[in-house]
């Protein structure tokens, strides 16, 4: 596995990468490693021939109130498991490499970057849209993939890559699940004992009223009790709604999407799941 630090490294190695109409698929990551991230880079090897996996806390993507430095930090071990897993690629830039003095373009995103994250955190996909444009600008990946986890940036990046032209296609991968069915997240080793054990009834709750929603009930009084299940065990809910997959709008019929977002202590928990 080649590890890269700059960008003159990054663009040869891209261009043999790709050479001979050889394919190149990233998959970009904020590093803290778990399952989730390794179950995308092996989808990305069944979509090219070469993985390239970026590492890259960004630093647009986190409001003045949230703690960047915070951020869980394991090198030594994402590289360790990036090797395992047969990555090709590790694209891992400093701030001044991707954001170089004087940088001032940023990319402004409407449409599905509205509402839920968008409110609760009003820059951050601002931060997603210009660092993942630049990515692909770097690495010039043919196939970018992305976990459905975070299913609202999921549709942002997508968005993004249409809107803009952007000669890259983007695959989302299935949501990657702990044994008791809490979403992988990098911010899940931040959660007390005591709350880890708690974190799963999220999932549970959020299944439980899916099911009711199938079977026939209204979502409103269905995603209330939900809610107000979740504030009695001890979460702080930010949203609980059921959404039309693409657009975010309120779901009206046919397909839709039930997104979750619920603070436990200090971590803020995402989840979604399909209707």
């Amino acid at each position: 596995m080649q590890i890269i630090r700059d960008l003159p490294t990054l663009r040869t190695a891209s261009a043999a990468a790709r050479s001979g109409g050889r394919r190149l698929a990233l998959v970009p990551t904020m590093g803290a490693l778990h399952q989730g991230h390794l179950a995308l880079v092996a989808a990305a090897r069944q979509a090219a021939e070469t993985v390239a996996v970026s590492i890259f806390v960004n630093p647009l993507q986190f409001a003045p109130t949230e703690d960047l430095s915070r951020y869980p930090r394991d090198e030594d071990g994402d590289l360790a498991k990036l090797r395992a897993a047969g990555c090709d690629l590790a694209w891992m830039p400093d701030v001044p490499t991707m954001y170089p003095p004087g940088s001032a373009t940023r990319i402004e995103i409407a449409g599905p970057a509205e509402g839920f994250e968008g409110t609760a955190r009003p820059d951050h996909f601002r931060g997603v849209a210009t660092v993942c444009t630049k990515l692909f600008s770097q690495t010039q990946a043919d196939v970018a993939v992305f976990g459905e986890k975070d299913w609202q940036q999921l549709q942002v990046v997508t968005r993004v890559a249409a809107d803009l032209d952007l000669p890259i296609r983007i695959l989302g991968h299935p949501t990657v699940r702990e044994a008791d069915g809490l979403a992988c997240s990098s911010r899940n080793i931040r959660l007390a004992p005591d709350q880890r054990g708690l974190a799963p009834l999220l999932p549970r709750l959020m299944q439980t009223a899916l099911d009711a929603i199938r079977a026939g009930a209204a979502p409103q009084p269905v995603l209330a009790r939900a809610t107000q299940q979740l504030l009695e065990a001890g979460f702080v809910p930010d949203y609980l709604a059921l959404v039309q997959p693409e657009t975010l709008a309120p779901w009206q019929s046919g397909p839709g999407r039930l997104l979750a977002a619920a603070r436990l202590g200090e971590v803020r928990l995402l989840d979604n799941m399909a209707l």
